[in-house]
């Protein structure tokens, strides 16, 4: 193997686990736990909930925030062809101060 794709590998096995936040192309947000990928880019999730956007009729001048619909899917797949975005969720950080104490 070529060392950019041990590179990879080794990248894609750190998000194993992981939560995932993905947008896809007709702009639902699925929020997950990483399983598995595979060549064509699919992704497995678990516990995954999906995030709708509300329409945008819903959104006014007035009251500019609406929120977003959401369900449980359980474990999902996501195709590949479809995701436009991938972001890891990190747990907050604590300040120094409170995580030496």
């Amino acid at each position: 193997m070529a060392v950019n794709t041990l590179t990879g590998v080794a990248f894609l096995e750190s998000l194993l686990g992981k939560t995932l936040r993905i947008t896809t192309t007709d702009t639902r947000i699925f929020l997950g736990g990483m399983k598995c990928t595979d060549k064509d880019r699919n992704i497995i999730l678990s516990r995954a909930y999906e995030y709708r956007c509300p329409p945008i009729s819903s959104v006014s001048v007035e009251n500019p925030i609406a929120d977003m619909t959401s369900r449980f899917l359980g474990l999902v797949v996501i195709p590949g062809q479809y995701i436009i975005k991938i972001e890891v969720e990190e747990p907050a950080q604590r300040p120094a101060a409170e995580s030496m104490a």
